[in-house]
């Protein structure tokens, strides 16, 4: 073996490497065969793919079952893997924005329910759509319930109410 054989074999990926990033091609047509119609609208998949994934359904064998996903997964090879993950990375920075705000929503309920007054002065500048009387009200009621050690029924409604307000 000369050093160029062996340079070239170094750069091959390893046996094992190709069965994982199989797995994780399988794995991946699994999520897909999970989702609903509807939310796998939004990937960039070719017609065949589709095909095979709601094919998956009507199998019900186990070994015809796994040989499927094995097709699933030398499928998956021929997709826009890019555009796949363009879509998932879109997906997730989406859901970590919702939590934000939601989280921000949530400090000002506490706040709201904390502070009164000043803080509703303070929400009723920032979100001037806001039903007054329905705030204060469910705050008034939010803070009996604290005192009073019970469900904390009207925060989550003060919280729901925020929430439309913000249009969250």
């Amino acid at each position: 073996m000369t050093q160029d054989d062996l340079s070239a074999a170094d750069e091959r990926p390893s046996k094992s490497q190709l069965k994982r990033e199989m797995h994780e091609l399988q794995d991946l047509g699994e999520t897909f065969i999970a989702m609903k119609p509807k939310e796998r609208e939004r990937f960039p998949l070719s017609d065949e793919f589709i095909r095979a994934i709601e094919e998956t359904d009507r199998i019900r064998a186990r070994e015809a079952r796994r040989r499927h996903m094995q097709y699933v997964g030398k499928l998956i090879r021929k997709e826009d893997l890019d555009g796949i993950q363009a879509v998932f990375d879109e997906i997730e920075q989406t859901q970590v924005n919702r939590d934000h705000a939601l989280n921000r929503l949530e400090k000002w309920r506490d706040r709201l329910i904390e502070e009164g007054t000043p803080a509703i002065e303070s929400f009723i500048a920032d979100y001037p759509d806001v039903d007054r009387q329905a705030l204060r009200q469910l705050i008034r009621n939010a803070v009996k319930e604290r005192e009073q050690n019970k469900p904390p029924t009207n925060a989550k409604r003060l919280f729901k109410l925020i929430r439309e307000t913000a249009g969250v």
